[in-house]
């Protein structure tokens, strides 16, 4: 797999800025088809840094009740989210990603 289709995008939560100063930890939404040495070619490849440890989790999509009035009928009808995974790199001592900026310490 391509390392440019591996990274769909950074994950920005609360949590994971906090292990990002802490633990030198970042998170991803990766494609579903990636493996962890495909994950770790990438992020090494795409920033520039060394990976000491990928962790990867699917995530199931939530499934939603929707209801919509059309026509003055109320249409009741359910949907799902898609599946998506998740990887967790740990990076190696002295490395670091600056995500908002785009910027390699």
């Amino acid at each position: 797999m391509k390392h440019n289709d591996t990274i769909i995008r950074p994950l920005f939560t609360e949590k994971m800025t906090q292990l990002e100063d802490i633990e030198r930890k970042y998170a991803f939404h990766v494609s579903a088809k990636s493996n962890k040495i495909d994950i770790k070619n990438a992020v090494e490849k795409q920033f520039d840094v060394e990976v000491q440890k990928v962790a990867t989790m699917n995530r199931l999509g939530k499934t939603k009740d929707m209801t919509m009035k059309s026509g003055g009928r109320t249409i009741r009808t359910t949907g799902k989210r898609s599946d998506w995974k998740k990887a967790i790199v740990t990076l190696k001592e002295g490395f670091s990603i600056d995500l908002m900026r785009g910027e390699v310490d």
